[in-house]
């Protein structure tokens, strides 16, 4: 486990970071940005769409060039207060950031600041970059995926694993996470299938950066279970799915190079024991 910390320690990660939303809308009041190298209070604000002056008052900032990398800053509550949902693009030959600012519709400011990126930044093929929903387009039901933040995986193995209980794969190790996300990685074998633990919803399905791809299935209930870790998906935004049906298929962790699902449950705003979460018929 120490060989892993020692890997992951040297990457910037896109951290799962999901506020579900029980009642349609999210409480803004309990929003909390992490701040990232590169951003600025005002960029912070534009993402949010709320006043840098608030945003400033709020956590006691008296000089906005000073924002410390790490920071947990407050969102001032305001009704539009929310962070903007993401799709990803891997840069290509000819690419720049100023069509792909224009191809989405958005402006380059917009797509620099959800990067973090300065003006002059430079991207290269190969490269990924967040890019913003376009003003006026709706975000993805019931999910808001916030901007990626700085994460090391901490991984502690669980005590034992109960043979009775179901997993979405055989595990052959599971390890309790205990850093920013809360949840399980279950160690499993390359390509195989990947089955959904209960009745529900696709809500969101494809690729997020640092954990392959990613399917999120509302269940009944109120809960939400995120499986992490594809190396393709079965499913789509929108499908039905039932109990031992298959979401996609397990792939290598690029920072372990071991076939690991990333499982977590939520219900509410409140993450759930994976080994202690509902399990359909």
């Amino acid at each position: 486990m120490s060989h892993l910390k020692s890997i992951v320690a040297s990457f910037t990660l896109a951290a799962i970071m999901i506020a579900f939303l029980s009642s349609g809308s999210l409480a803004a009041q309990n929003l909390v940005h992490i701040v990232e190298r590169g951003e600025t209070v005002f960029g912070i604000a534009r993402l949010y769409r709320v006043s840098p002056d608030e945003l400033m008052r709020l956590n006691n900032i008296t000089d906005a060039s000073r924002l410390q990398v790490g920071r947990r800053l407050l969102i001032p509550p305001s009704e539009t207060a929310r962070p903007q949902s993401f799709t990803e693009h891997r840069v290509i030959r000819n690419d720049t950031l100023f069509s792909i600012a224009r191809n989405n519709e958005i402006s380059l400011q917009a797509l620099l600041d959800a990067n973090g990126f300065s003006q002059n930044h430079v991207i290269r093929v190969g490269d990924i970059i967040r890019v913003p929903a376009r003003p006026g387009s709706v975000p993805p039901a019931q999910v808001v995926m916030p901007p990626p933040i700085a994460n090391v995986r901490q991984l502690t193995p669980a005590s034992s694993i109960d043979p009775s209980l179901r997993w979405p794969v055989r595990p052959q190790a599971i390890s309790y996470m205990t850093g920013r996300l809360q949840g399980v990685v279950v160690q499993g074998e390359r390509s195989e299938p990947v089955r959904s633990l209960t009745h529900g919803i696709v809500v969101s399905a494809g690729p997020y950066r640092g954990f392959g791809r990613v399917a999120i299935v509302e269940a009944p209930g109120g809960y939400l279970f995120v499986y992490g870790g594809f190396e393709s998906l079965s499913v789509r935004k929108g499908d039905r799915v039932g109990p031992g049906e298959i979401l996609g298929r397990l792939g290598i962790d690029a920072l372990s190079q071991k076939p690991n699902l990333f499982f977590m449950v939520y219900r509410g705003n409140t993450p759930i024991d994976p080994a202690k979460a509902p399990r359909g018929a």
